[in-house]
C-alpha cells in the first residue's frame, strides 16, 4: 500500500442485452508476473493491446482480457461504482478501455452504490476466483495493487471503499457530496466537469481540500457535464487510464502525466479548465526515485 458524501442524482439508466463471457476452467499457468503492459506511444485514449470479454454476475459485472487464462501476468483490479439508478453497462465504454489495457474491472451491478459494499464484494469475489483452480483467473489477478472509481454517488463511493485497506488509490469522477475524505490513506485524482450543473466542481474541489492528508490531484474536465463520460467515455478516458497505469502498474511514462514540474495534465490547457496538486502530490518526482 502506499498512502492511506450518497448522492441521489437521476442518471437515465440503459437497458441492454450482453453476452456474457463466463469463466471457463483452465490449469493452473506458469508463475505470472505483474509487469506493466505497453500502452501505444503514450496514447493512453487510445484501445489498449488486450481483446477484452464480460461477465455479467448477480452481484458483479466484470470486464477483462479475453485471454486472461492463457496471460503470462497478474493483473491490476480496479472495482467501480454506478451514478444513481445507472449500471454498469451505462459506462461500457470506459470499462472496456480499462479492460483492453490489462485491468481487470469489478463493476458493483447495483444502482444505488454509495456504501461500496458490492465493490468491496468485487474484490472477495477476485480473491476467491484467483484461489480457485477450475477458474480462468487462476493465479492472474494482482491482488497486491487495486483501484476504486466510480461516477457520481459511485464517484462518493470510491471515496468511501478508499479506507479499505486493500485499496491503492481512488479516482471518484464527479462524486457526490456524501462521503469522507479523511478516511482514505491513498493517492486520489478527483475529477470535476466544468460544466456539470449537478455536481458542481466547487463541491469536488471541496473534496481535494480535505485531502491535505493524502497525494492529491484536482482535474476539472474543460467542457465536460455531468453525463460526459456516460456512453463514449470521451476525454475522461485518457487519464483515468493513465492514472492506474501509473499508480497500479507502475507505469513511468503515465506517472510523469500527473507528477513532476513539468506534467502532462498541467500544460494540457485543451483537455482542463483547471488543475491543481496538493504539496504531498507536489513533492513526488516525475520518475521513480
Amino acid at each position: 500500500m502506499l498512502w492511506r458524501r450518497k448522492l441521489l442524482v437521476p442518471l437515465a439508466a440503459l437497458t441492454l442485452v450482453l453476452s456474457a463471457s463466463a469463466g471457463a476452467g483452465a490449469a493452473p499457468p506458469p508463475a505470472p508476473t505483474s509487469a506493466p503492459t505497453v500502452s501505444a506511444a503514450g496514447d493512453f485514449g487510445a484501445p489498449g493491446p488486450y481483446a477484452t470479454a464480460v461477465e455479467v454476475g448477480a452481484i458483479t459485472t466484470l470486464y477483462y482480457p479475453r485471454d486472461i487464462a492463457s496471460s503470462d501476468r497478474r493483473h491490476p483490479v480496479i472495482v467501480w461504482g454506478n451514478g444513481t439508478f445507472a449500471f454498469p453497462v451505462v459506462y461500457r465504454d470506459l470499462l472496456l478501455h480499462w479492460a483492453s489495457q490489462g485491468f481487470i474491472v469489478a463493476a458493483a451491478n447495483t444502482p444505488q452504490s454509495n456504501l461500496g459494499i458490492s465493490m468491496r464484494a468485487g474484490i472477495d469475489m477476485l480473491t476467491r476466483r484467483n484461489a480457485d483452480p477450475d477458474s480462468i483467473f487462476r493465479n492472474h489477478v494482482d491482488l497486491e495493487h487495486i483501484g476504486a472509481s466510480g461516477h457520481s454517488q459511485g464517484g462518493a463511493a470510491a471515496i468511501v471503499v478508499g479506507a479499505d485497506p486493500r485499496i491503492d488509490t481512488i479516482l471518484p469522477i464527479q462524486p457526490g457530496p456524501l462521503a469522507n475524505i479523511n478516511s482514505v490513506h491513498v493517492p486520489a485524482l478527483l475529477l470535476a466537469g466544468e460544466k456539470d450543473s449537478i455536481v458542481f466542481p466547487f463541491l469536488v474541489k471541496a473534496f481535494y481540500d480535505a485531502a491535505d492528508h493524502i497525494p492529491a490531484l484536482y482535474g476539472e474536465v474543460r467542457g465536460a457535464d455531468h453525463f460526459t463520460v456516460v456512453g463514449d467515455a470521451g476525454p475522461f478516458a485518457a487519464p483515468t487510464t493513465a492514472w492506474f497505469r501509473a499508480q497500479l502498474m507502475g507505469d513511468q511514462t503515465a506517472r510523469a502525466q500527473f507528477f513532476g514540474p513539468a506534467c502532462g495534465i498541467c500544460t494540457d490547457t485543451t483537455t482542463w479548465s483547471d488543475v491543481r496538486r496538493n504539496d504531498l502530490a507536489l513533492s513526488i518526482p516525475a520518475g521513480t526515485p
